[in-house]
């Protein structure tokens, strides 16, 4: 083998596992981006990722892969820089190792993150919840399964690693109602439930009759859900309910958007941005500001206080249909 497939492997077993000791999602996540790097670097040369040399993967190279991961694999400009980041992170090991392909790596390292469009984050509406939360069919296993995962992350926002990592000793009833979870970074938090969501779970956990290190969500088979599997389910059970709320067929639903319709629930109950930072296990409070930026309600609030005296205040409502008519042509 070359340099680079030692220096490779010594990046996962040593940098990542030993010294930083990151998560297996971590390794998983970097795992993916350098196997397509080699992938598309074999492609391009002709030889096999064994035999890749660090010439072969200059700045050239790793220009071309990205835009490979845009053009053809249609993957987001977010991907793209999680890509690069996995990239980067093994270049800054080999600048140690490797002295000698010190401007090489130095260039890769300079390559910079594409910028993007932020969008506002998507959020169910009460209506919405509602409609989704009654699409699965309670006659049928999958269904009790599903409404449960769906209201427990409703209301604690927790992340879709964490939903599949729940095991049923994670769940605490009673007193106290709670569940704990294992979050990023490995910080562990606790998010109490309400009443509603401690009597599902507590019916749930009934029939489920698991043991504490079982997960609390399986197949059918026992084995855990994945992140697609969830996806999935979400997305088969939003086309069912659009079918009730016509709005949802606007809206692209994903796991995460559950997680913003438990962050928007709790700013509009007017609780404050750094309990919801805690509430779901955010790094820093300037994490919340996306929430706020999706806030009309606190707009509108805003805009009201700087409304003059003699205005009336709310909203204008034509006083008749005729009129409403005439004023949209």
């Amino acid at each position: 083998m070359t340099l680079t497939a030692a220096t490779l492997q010594a990046f996962f077993t040593d940098r990542l596992v030993k010294q930083r000791q990151a998560s297996p999602r971590t390794v998983a996540a970097y795992r993916d981006a350098l196997r397509l790097l080699m992938v598309f670097a074999q492609e391009q040369t002709g030889k096999t990722p064994s035999q890749l040399d660090w010439d072969d993967l200059d700045a050239t190279m790793i220009s071309a892969f990205l835009n490979h991961l845009e053009a053809e694999r249609h993957n987001s400009i977010r991907t793209r820089n999680v890509r690069l980041t996995a990239i980067r992170s093994l270049f800054s090991f080999a600048a140690l190792h490797h002295p000698e392909h010190a401007l090489l790596i130095q260039r890769v390292l300079a390559i910079p993150p594409k910028r993007f469009d932020k969008r506002l984050v998507t959020f169910l509406t009460p209506p919405e919840t509602d409609a989704l939360l009654a699409a699965p069919d309670p006659s049928r296993w999958e269904g009790r399964r599903d409404r449960v995962l769906m209201l427990l992350a409703i209301q604690t926002g927790l992340r879709v690693s964490e939903l599949t990592g729940l095991n049923c000793g994670d769940v605490t009833l009673g007193t106290g109602a709670n569940v704990r979870c294992e979050g990023k970074g490995r910080k562990h938090r606790a998010v109490p439930l309400t009443g509603p969501v401690r009597d599902l779970l507590r019916t749930w956990l009934t029939e489920r009759d698991g043991r504490p290190s079982d997960p609390l969500f399986p197949t059918r088979a026992g084995r855990r859900l994945s992140r697609d599997a969830i996806a999935l389910r979400i997305s088969t059970h939003a086309a069912t309910a659009a079918s009730h709320c016509p709005s949802l067929q606007r809206k692209r639903l994903h796991p995460h958007v559950l997680r913003h319709t438990c962050a928007m629930s709790l700013l509009q109950a007017g609780v404050d941005t750094s309990v919801i930072a805690l509430w779901l296990g955010h790094a820093g409070v300037r994490s919340t500001d996306a929430y706020l930026h999706a806030d009309m309600s606190i707009k509108e609030k805003a805009l009201a206080l700087t409304t003059p005296q003699e205005a009336p205040p709310g909203r204008y409502h034509p006083t008749d249909q005729v009129l409403t008519f005439l004023e949209s042509l």
